[in-house]
């Protein structure tokens, strides 16, 4: 066993090509019995960096050289070779390493992403600093080919080629992102295999050869050359031009050659762009022959009784049947179509379906142009990507009244991804806007209203958040029904105390109410539908009637839904105590969806008892006549 001996990347430079070799075949193993057995996380990704990750830690001295891994999805090996290998049992569990990189976990993780496209951009920072400090390290940024559909990824090769200060950046070119990629980067070729002249000069070559003994055979050879010999050039010339040397294509696989390959590098003192052929999946089958499907692996539990359909499909489904009674209905995905829902609807209108790879700002300008045209684009982005687009938000679609639907997949805590992935800013960072409508609906049902509420709106642009994973389990009834805009839903009255909730926090709030009963507490619970514009009449009525309230939101707290609600509060005059239950101003690693909530406050148990607290500490509730019940 060879993995076993490797504590750091010190190790690695003590065995042989041979060894190291037989050191991948381990790692794979390891990865495929934590990932598929126990932890779930990122697959078939790893499976494809294993020899480029030995090659680099072999060449390269970190944690002196720095080494950028674009997202870190693909970082499991590096995790394994640089001291974590006896926690890689932990990865994505509570307590337990990160499914990505996080520079307070190790010297070795230069830097901490979990969006896409920025590692040229951080190693470049890196690479700058070392010259302006006179310091001597080596600097390189690995990225995918899918990160390359990302406008940053460009922004920073365009600045690295001006500066030209050494700069190592590696191409793990893989075809894949999540998704197949999708756009003219993926099908660049095609500009050269069209060109005239390319043409005329083939068709002169094939009348030349067709006169000589074998000339068909000899045809069909020099095609295969000059294909050959296109695709070098061009793909050669696409980076001298951005003032990067090109090496490449090289086998990522090949332990050998890709060491000899960065020992040369090492040398540059300039830009160098070295392209690496990888097969997303490596050493599993069914990942090879199927790396989407295989992107990220769930831990599958024998016996488990079924769950209610996802919000994702719930969302997908619905978009299908009102596109078949609109026509002008498009969607729009930003390299997540089977995460969004969107397969179904691209099955169904692949011409009204655009995946516009990881490049969410074009994306929202993107439905924006389509919107002033008379369509009415959907835009599946996840609220922690959507973050990526805020200021096209605000600019292209909020200043001009655009109808863009916003659907925001993945709102709130989302689990094991953790502190990047946790979609709990929306809510503050889209109520601020004019012009904006923001919803969130209570279970899977509601999300179908409330689709189709957001495409029967027309005056502007409009949100709807809603969590990952599975819906709460109602049925799904009826055809999706316009609801009233602005307009909140009265679930219960009491006189004690109302519970104003939004979203995923509706059900846990009424499971606190049926808890505060039995304690004698009447309670009133509010299903707010609407952060903006919220329902001013219901809630101040609630507050009048109660003289307290508490807001429940799966969201940051930090001009959040409560603080709408306080604002409401304030602008009526209205003088009444207010607890407000969310996410405190920090951000909260990963760990389950279920365990994140008790963490926050926000499950059924601690609404209820932080709301008896509340009560208790305001004398609304007679202790004693509480511990008589």
């Amino acid at each position: 066993m060879y993995l076993e001996r490797i504590d750091g990347p010190q190790d690695l430079k003590r065995l042989s090509v041979p060894e190291l070799e037989k050191l991948a075949e381990e790692i794979r193993e390891a990865i495929i019995e934590v990932v598929l057995g126990k932890t779930g996380g990122h697959f078939a990704p790893n499976l494809g960096t294993v020899e480029l990750t030995l090659a680099l830690h072999y060449v390269f001295d970190s944690p002196r050289d720095k080494i950028v891994w674009d997202v870190g999805h693909q970082a499991y090996p590096h995790k394994l070779v640089t001291g974590r290998r006896d926690r890689f049992h932990t990865i994505r569990q509570e307590g337990g390493l990160s499914g990505f990189l996080q520079r307070e976990e190790s010297p070795h993780d230069h830097f901490g992403a979990g969006h896409a496209s920025t590692s040229i951009s951080a190693a470049l920072g890196m690479a700058v600093a070392a010259k302006l400090r006179g310091e001597s390290y080596h600097t390189i940024a690995v990225i995918g080919d899918g990160a390359l559909t990302g406008g940053m990824a460009y922004e920073a090769l365009n600045h690295a080629g001006a500066l030209q200060v050494p700069l190592i950046v590696v191409l793990n070119d893989n075809e894949m992102s999540i998704a197949p990629n999708v756009g003219a980067l993926a099908r660049y070729l095609t500009r050269v295999r069209t060109d005239t002249r390319y043409r005329q000069a083939k068709g002169e070559i094939e009348r030349l050869l067709r006169r000589l003994p074998q000339g068909e055979r000899l045809v069909e050879l020099s095609h295969r050359f000059l294909d050959g010999l296109k695709e070098v050039v061009y793909r050669t010339m696409i980076w001298e031009e951005l003032g990067f040397t090109y090496i490449g294509p090289i086998d990522g696989h090949n332990l050998r050659e890709l060491i000899e390959t960065f020992q040369l590098v090492k040398s540059f003192d300039s830009p160098v762009f070295v392209h690496v052929l990888t097969v997303k999946g490596k050493g599993y089958q069914p990942a090879e022959d199927d790396p989407f499907k295989h992107h990220s692996a769930a831990v599958k539990v024998p016996g488990a009784p079924p769950t209610p359909p996802r919000y994702q499909d719930v969302f997908g489904q619905t978009l299908v049947e009102l596109a078949a009674k609109d026509d002008r209905i498009v969607a729009i995905t930003a390299a997540m179509p089977d995460g969004t829902g969107l397969l179904p609807f691209a099955a169904a209108y692949p011409n009204r379906f655009f995946d516009v790879g990881i490049a969410e700002q074009h994306a929202v300008t993107f439905a924006a142009g389509l919107a002033t045209q008379g369509l009415r684009p959907v835009c599946a982005i996840y609220s922690t990507f959507l973050q990526r687009a805020y200021d096209q938000v605000i600019h292209d679609v909020c200043i001009q009244k655009l109808p863009v639907v916003f659907a925001m997949d993945r709102a709130g805590l989302v689990g094991e991804d953790g502190r990047t992935h946790h979609g709990v800013f929306d809510v503050a960072y889209l109520r601020c806007l004019p012009n904006m409508v923001l919803m969130a609906p209570k279970d899977e049902d509601e999300l179908r209203h409330m689709l189709a509420t957001a495409l029967a709106y027309e005056e502007g642009p409009i949100a709807l958040r809603y969590p990952r994973g599975s819906g709460v389990g109602v049925p799904l009834l009826g055809e999706p029904r316009v609801l009233p805009i602005g307009r909140a839903e009265l679930l219960r009255e009491g006189s004690d105390v109302a519970i104003v909730a939004l979203g995923a926090t509706v059900l846990p709030a009424e499971r606190a109410a049926d808890i505060l009963a039995e304690q004698g507490i009447r309670t009133t619970v509010i299903n707010a539908r609407f952060v903006k514009p919220l329902d001013r009449s219901l809630i101040l009525d609630a507050a009048r009637e109660c003289g307290c309230l508490v807001t429940v939101e799966e969201a940051q707290l930090a001009g959040g839904f409560g603080s709408a609600v306080l604002e409401a509060l304030a602008d009526a005059g209205l003088h009444v105590p207010v607890l407000r239950l969310g996410l405190a101003d920090r951000f909260f690693d990963h760990a389950s969806q279920a365990s994140l909530r008790r963490q926050a406050g926000i499950d059924a148990e601690s609404i209820a008892s932080r709301t008896l607290a509340f009560l208790v500490s305001r004398g609304r509730v007679d202790t004693g006549a509480i511990s008589d019940r």
